[in-house]
């Protein structure tokens, strides 16, 4: 156990810490104690006796106020790693007649690892009354993709005199699926332009087949202008076609670690890799467009099979098969629109007839 870890334990094992007022009473108190034994001086002794059980009774209270507290974190249904996520944080105070004063929350890193917490800020609660609760708007950031299942909270007080801070850390146990990071890099960019290139814009009126006909707009083309039906109603109609139908994309993920280096970093790459599949999935089925997403041992047509998150969420708890894997190169299902492959071993997939994502 190195040094920072050890100060970790202690930190947590410590309930009380002492203020910088606490250091300059807890001074004074000694100077007055000294005082009183050398002088043997009965009013000494008395306020000697003062601070000591001020001292005590700051203990107490700061113990009263943060007992029967319970915390709940709502969050949304659907939350991306590295990425601000709003939430709810509510606080129940289940003493039915003491209010809990000068309350601060604060998230904590996890015991087992050196993630940062998912609560970087620092909240302050001036009262929570008896039997009652308060309820706020926190931003949480998840560090990692994948299931997350424990979450600590930090209350803390230095209710009432200030000289000792207590903390009572609070465990939330709630598994959440985190959705892969979508930070594109410019490539990523490129690549998404490119796939909603080669499909074609999709805008209305595009078509061959007469769709109706409506009120002219400023924008619109003087050929679409049917002119008996504009004679007939006394104002300018134009034809509107039914749209194009797209053609849909096919990813592949294939999630064979590249057995020619160290583990580290295919890994590394295998997380990047994740993390750009998520990107283009997501922006694709923002533009409206048809999907069919495959890897190893799974396939999923959105949104004819499922919606957009149901992928997502099979990105959130993908894992890489180990090194010396036997998985064949699978081809492609489809015969038109564009096939993207994200894989460690791109000339395998581009003799199967994938267009490979090129590296970032």
């Amino acid at each position: 156990m190195n040094l920072q870890a050890l100060k970790a334990l202690i930190r947590r094992r410590v309930r009380y810490r002492i203020t910088g007022a606490g250091m300059l009473f807890t001074f004074a108190v000694a100077l007055t104690g000294a005082g009183a034994f050398l002088s043997a001086n009965n009013l000494l002794f008395l306020i000697f006796s003062s601070m000591l059980a001020l001292l005590l009774v700051s203990g107490f209270i700061s113990r009263l106020v943060l007992s029967g507290l319970e915390v709940e974190l709502l969050l949304p249904r659907h939350v991306a790693a590295r990425s601000e996520s709003p939430a709810r944080i509510r606080i129940r105070n289940l003493k039915r007649l003491t209010p809990s004063f000068s309350i601060e929350l604060t998230g904590m890193p996890l015991r087992d690892e050196s993630l940062p917490p998912i609560f970087t800020g620092r909240l302050y609660l001036p009262m929570i009354p008896g039997a009652g609760s308060i309820e706020t708007a926190i931003d949480v950031n998840f560090p990692r993709r994948g299931r997350s299942r424990e979450n600590l909270f930090a209350l803390s007080t230095r209710f009432p005199f200030g000289f000792l801070r207590r903390t009572a850390v609070v465990s939330l146990r709630r598994e959440t699926i985190v959705y892969p990071a979508m930070e594109p890099a410019p490539s990523d960019w490129s690549l998404l332009d490119a796939v909603i290139g080669e499909i074609g814009e999709d805008r209305g009126g595009t078509g061959m087949d007469f769709y109706r006909l409506r009120p002219y707009e400023s924008t619109d083309s003087a050929r679409l202008v049917h002119w008996k039906s504009s004679a007939k109603v006394g104002g300018l109609q134009v034809r509107e076609f039914a749209r194009e139908r797209r053609s849909g994309v096919e990813v592949y993920l294939d999630r064979r670690l590249d057995s020619g280096e160290s583990r580290s970093g295919p890994m590394e790459r295998f997380e990047r890799s994740i993390e750009r599949c998520a990107f283009l999935i997501w922006n694709l089925s923002e533009n409206d467009i048809e999907l069919r997403f495959r890897s190893q041992g799974f396939t999923i047509a959105s949104p004819a099979e499922g919606d957009i998150h149901a992928v997502l969420r099979y990105l959130a708890l993908a894992e890489p098969l180990l090194f010396g894997s036997n998985a064949e190169t699978e081809s492609p299902l489809g015969d038109s629109g564009p096939m993207i492959a994200f894989t460690a071993y791109p000339e395998e997939y581009a003799h199967a007839g994938w267009t490979a994502a090129p590296p970032v």
